[in-house]
């Protein structure tokens, strides 16, 4: 083989190997969309804590039809009650009672899906929502007591052994889906920018992406409204600055 031909077969392997690499590093920087199940569960959620009984409905119609269980729904129901309350939390499940009545009275049969596992952990509730929320945050919950954690230690109990240990353990849902109930909740009923920073930053330490969490204010805007999306973009954007 002459030296052309052996510069034209060098040349010829590092092209196909930098082109590889283009277009696994474009594959990476393509961040994908939510899935439908997601979607719902943005949906569901906003409208619940919106009070939306009626576009719930709906919603709850196409998470079924989407494949979602009967128990991934009450789960999204019952853990926003932490965010915006029983009252909404009870509607939101009596609107779903009234749903799946409806559908079986079509002939649709739904799938009630897994219930959680048993906790058999003997490890005492406070040290086990710690444990939660340092593989929420990514931060060591270690050191004294902060802001309304030192104003009000009791809420800071509460937070621990109810939301983190006995809310999130409860593995119905990912910690994913939790988040983004989560967000949806906050998004919606407004005047809670600081806890919308903090879960943001949750869900970005989770894998969800900008593009994603750009979908959920999208969504938040064809199911709620364009100011309250409009004010979720404008914490978006202060949490991705931060992150520069």
């Amino acid at each position: 083989m002459n030296a052309s031909r052996i510069f034209f077969s060098c040349w010829l392997v590092g092209w196909f190997i930098s082109v590889n690499h283009l277009n696994a590093q474009n594959q990476m920087d393509q961040s994908p969309s939510l899935s439908v199940k997601q979607q719902s569960i943005v949906a569901i959620a906003a409208l619940t804590a919106k009070g939306e009984l009626q576009k719930l409905s709906l919603a709850l119609n196409t998470g079924l039809d989407a494949e979602m269980t009967v128990n991934e729904i009450k789960e999204v129901l019952v853990h926003l009650y932490a965010y915006c309350g029983f009252p909404r939390s009870i509607r939101g499940l009596q609107t779903l009672m009234v749903v799946l009545d409806e559908r079986k009275k079509k002939g649709i049969t739904d799938k009630m899906g897994r219930e959680a596992t048993p906790i058999a952990s003997r490890e005492p509730k406070y040290e086990r929502g710690k444990k939660v929320l340092e593989k929420l945050t990514g931060q060591p919950e270690a050191g004294p007591k902060r802001g309304y954690s030192a104003f009000s230690p009791e809420i800071d109990v509460f937070l621990k052994e109810h939301l983190f240990a006995d809310i999130f353990e409860r593995d119905v849902l990912s910690f994913t889906d939790r988040e983004l109930t989560t967000i949806s909740v906050l998004s919606s009923i407004g005047g809670v920018e600081p806890m919308l920073q903090s879960h943001l930053g949750i869900c970005l330490h989770l894998g969800l992406t900008k593009t994603q969490l750009e979908q959920v204010m999208s969504l938040i805007e064809t199911n709620i409204g364009k100011a309250e999306a409009e004010s979720g973009r404008t914490v978006l954007a202060q949490v991705m600055a931060s992150r520069r």
